[in-house]
């Protein structure tokens, strides 16, 4: 299988209360690339937040003034260390900050996390099959850290019509054994790609994924396929 990622150029600065589909399903058509039946677009988050209006105003003077945002938006807190506050989102994600971030928004603004991001895959998905007539898969990423290693990279938070975890339990590995617990998060796995040719400067928020399996083309949810249950958690 060889996979293929293009950005897509053209998208231009969102406000709130754009058709997010329809200006992605345009400049798709404008690019030299194009789009095709079975491709999977990565949609970073800020621009599903802006379109959403999931900003909040802060002083743009107070590097902290939007902690209380942080607060606000945490389930719970799981870890502080001076100024950084790991925490547990309303949605299920641990991650630093509750995921509001200060990056490529306009000054005196934080953008929050979309309320349910397979939602608004879901939304941009089905604009897209309407304008282009193309069913394609939708992910919508955000930038994490991990725990014990050094370094942010991609992830998914919300996807829809593209497997969120591919179980490859039951299957043979190179060698003819039987694989007993492993599961890919291939949504985690295109979001991290797709990073590669967006950038976290260049002012590229989407990416066509070409050549992905077919095969995972179907239902989904990053909800209830990757966020792990507290009961299955060892570290909470």
């Amino acid at each position: 299988m060889t996979v293929e990622l293009h950005p897509v150029e053209g998208i231009g600065e969102i406000t709130r209360g754009a058709d997010l589909g329809a200006v992605i399903a345009q400049a798709c058509a404008a690019s030299p690339m194009g789009l095709r039946e079975g491709d999977v677009l990565v949609v970073t988050q800020k621009i599903v937040s802006k379109a959403e209006g999931a900003l909040e105003l802060i002083d743009p003077d107070d590097p902290l003034s939007h902690k209380p945002l942080v607060e606000r938006e945490s389930r719970r807190i799981l870890r502080r260390r001076g100024d950084l506050i790991i925490s547990e989102t309303k949605h299920g994600f641990v991650c630093a900050n509750a995921g509001i971030d200060l990056s490529n928004v306009e000054r005196g603004y934080a953008a929050l996390l979309p309320d349910d991001s397979d939602r608004s895959a879901y939304r941009i998905r089905a604009r897209i099959a309407a304008l282009s007539g193309f069913t394609v898969g939708v992910i919508i990423s955000d930038t994490f850290g991990r725990p014990w290693r050094r370094g942010v990279t991609d992830v998914a938070i919300g996807c829809a019509g593209i497997a969120a975890v591919v179980d490859l339990k039951g299957t043979a590995d190179a060698l003819g054994r039987e694989l007993m617990v492993t599961e890919v998060c291939v949504a985690d796995e295109i979001a991290a790609a797709a990073d590669l040719v967006c950038g976290k400067a260049r002012g590229v928020p989407v990416a066509i994924a070409r050549g992905i399996d077919q095969s995972w083309l179907r239902r989904s949810s990053v909800r209830t396929e990757i966020v792990r249950e507290p009961a299955e958690d060892l570290f909470r």
